[in-house]
């Protein structure tokens, strides 16, 4: 097991600037974020002599490539839009192959108006997902999904269902417990329960004021909870990293860096700090 970091924040700079930033410090990988036109993996025109210069930048770097990350509306209710974002999705898989990455994060997708997000899944991600996953199978790629509590998966439920109506073996979890923590969700018993499915996980906290929740409740729109950086939160990172750990995970745990209250590579540093004190890095 390793700590990495999505590369998001940089998104303005170079994947070179990262990567010196990254290797710099000691970080085990980068989760890369792609699409048309991103700075750090273009899906434009993505090319094998590309794919060659960003393995060698890894390589100078001491750096793995946990995931090609795009992260789009895959079940948009404009037809135009969904064709497009599945398109995004499979030439990041294409991507991911080209450069040996065994794992594609993306997003399950918003539900769509006039429906549940429970039928959304049924109907829609039945839909969508089904030929992708086959897509990135024959490409050797695995497709995971981040548990963003506002996209169709947002409770335990809505995931099983999802692996009911898209079963195969390569369709998974890129796993964030913060999203679970402040719904009051069991993220340690969820991953005993989808251990199969986690092929990603993405390192980020959640603090909960107290004192403000008294005040409005926990059906406030917002306001009592926010994300901080690994170690400032709720999160009890011994347990879920044991979890992991039992459960045969030995990959990324990958910040994502959504604190405002900490700047940039300070709030990496910090959740880097804060991680590899419950294993040796260089060791799974």
């Amino acid at each position: 097991m390793y700590v990495g970091i999505l590369t998001a924040p940089f998104g303005g700079e170079s994947l070179d600037h990262v990567a010196a930033f990254a290797g710099e410090y000691g970080f085990g990988g980068m989760e890369v974020i792609a699409g048309p036109g991103s700075k750090h993996i273009n899906l434009t025109d993505f090319t094998p002599g590309k794919a060659a210069a960003i393995k060698e930048l890894m390589e100078s770097r001491a750096l793995e490539i946990s995931s090609v990350a795009a992260y789009t509306n895959n079940t948009d209710a404009d037809p135009a839009r969904r064709a497009a974002n599945n398109e995004t999705v499979k030439k990041a898989v294409d991507a991911a192959a080209l450069l040996g990455v065994e794992v594609v994060c993306t997003l399950a997708g918003m539900p769509v108006p006039g429906k549940s997000k429970m039928q959304t899944i049924e109907e829609d991600c039945a839909a969508v997902f089904t030929p992708l996953v086959e897509y990135a199978a024959q490409k050797g790629v695995k497709i995971a999904l981040e548990n963003w509590y506002a996209t169709n998966i947002q409770h335990l439920g809505h995931w099983q269902r999802l692996f009911e109506v898209v079963p195969n073996a390569n369709f998974g979890l890129n796993f964030d417990p913060s999203h679970l923590a402040w719904q009051d969700i069991d993220y340690i018993g969820a991953v005993d329960k989808f251990a199969s499915r986690i092929f990603h996980t993405h390192a980020k906290d959640t603090e909960i004021v107290e004192a403000r929740k008294a005040w409005v409740g926990n059906q406030h729109d917002g306001g009592w909870w926010r994300y901080v950086i690994p170690g400032l939160g709720v999160i009890r990172w011994g347990e879920y990293i044991a979890a992991l750990r039992r459960n045969g995970y030995t990959g990324v745990l990958s910040i994502e860096h959504e604190d405002g209250a900490v700047g940039r590579e300070e709030g990496f540093l910090i959740g880097k700090k804060y991680l590899e004190q419950f294993f040796v890095p260089g060791m799974s």
